[in-house]
């Protein structure tokens, strides 16, 4: 068992991908084809002093070799963060790698076509159902009919809209690796952490071939490096920082929530309510209607009575109301 630094911290991964040659035993490991040369592009990673951030971005530029000997020139995107909320932030980084006029074809480029871009995406976290601790998005070339084309040599103008990915969880990398991808990437493995320190992790060298040996060789190194352990020192903190931000802005979203769910409330309380006396209202208009047609009904009969020349004593008694109620009606009828 070897200790080595954990590369999940930036500093370290960092460190790490410095060095070409481990550079190479990775991105070869990941891409399935050898590189022949490897350069690393102007990188933006994350500033250590900004809690905003927890995203490391790096480019390389890399002549790639298939099993036939056909060379291939590409633009390498790596991108790697431990957070699930900084994954929006790739489509962003992407869009800026398009329009960049570094990344253009060097030869033969009178169309300003671009370096096909191939994005490698490291994560700390799982994303959707899947499960597969690696995850390789290609590109198909369909017609009308969703039958595959054979595209022959890649079209300079394709390759520069679209781009090939590859995923990685680290979650659901194995201990016992079933190939050799899986064997280098073990170094990432999360359930490696020691239990005193989480800034190293302890590594069975065991069956990791001399390609898997020069990446804990490189990350050996890098945990005796003051330097690096110093960073991720800072490193917790900022992420204890991000966290703590994280937390609080969960929590006032839980309460605006919460408010929320008791407006709705009472809002559904107000609108019943308001159907009620809206009810109510009609209800007591139906009455005032009821009893103004009983009313009418009244008139008509005291006034066909007194057309007959009873008095109001006899109508009275007739209609057992009292005289002041029969006087009343008896003068609203003739006031219409």
């Amino acid at each position: 068992m070897t200790l080595i630094a954990n590369p999940i911290y930036d500093s370290v991964f960092k460190f790490l991908l410095e060095d070409e040659r481990a550079a190479k035993v990775l991105l070869s490991a990941l891409l399935k084809r050898d590189i022949q040369e490897l350069k690393m592009r102007r990188n933006e990673y994350s500033n250590i002093q900004q809690t905003r951030i927890s995203l490391f971005r790096v480019d390389f530029s890399a002549k790639l070799i298939d099993a036939s000997g056909k060379e291939q020139l590409v633009l390498i995107e790596l991108q790697k963060t431990w957070l699930a909320t900084e994954t929006l932030r790739f489509r962003q980084y992407l869009g800026t790698q398009y329009l960049s006029k570094d990344n253009l074809l060097e030869k033969d480029n009178s169309k300003g076509f671009g370096l096909p871009i191939i994005s490698i995406y490291i994560l700390g976290h799982k994303i959707g159902d899947l499960q597969q601790p690696v995850v390789y998005v290609r590109r198909r070339y369909l017609d009308y009919d969703d039958h595959e084309i054979e595209a022959g040599v890649p079209d300079p103008f394709i390759e520069s809209l679209t781009h090939d990915s590859i995923i990685v969880q680290i979650p659901f990398l194995k201990e016992n690796a079933r190939n050799h991808l899986e064997r280098i990437l073990s170094i990432f493995d999360q359930e490696h952490r020691t239990s005193v320190d989480e800034h190293l992790l302890n590594i069975n060298d065991e069956d990791m071939g001399s390609d898997g040996l020069l990446l804990i060789n490189r990350l050996v190194l890098a945990a005796a490096s003051p330097n690096v352990r110093r960073d991720m020192q800072v490193e917790d903190e900022i992420l204890s920082e991000i966290e703590e931000r994280d937390t609080t802005i969960m929590m006032k979203d839980k309460v605006i929530e919460q408010k929320s769910q008791e407006i709705e409330q009472k809002s559904q309380e107000i609108e019943q309510k308001s159907q009620e006396i809206e009810q109510k209202s009609q209800e007591i208009e139906q009455k005032k209607q009821e009893i103004e047609r009983q009313n009418q009904a009244l008139r008509t009969t005291i006034k066909n009575l007194s057309a007959r020349g009873m008095s109001i004593e006899e109508i009275t008694e007739i209609l057992s109301l009292p005289k002041e109620r029969i006087q009343a009606l008896l003068q609203d009828s003739s006031s219409i």
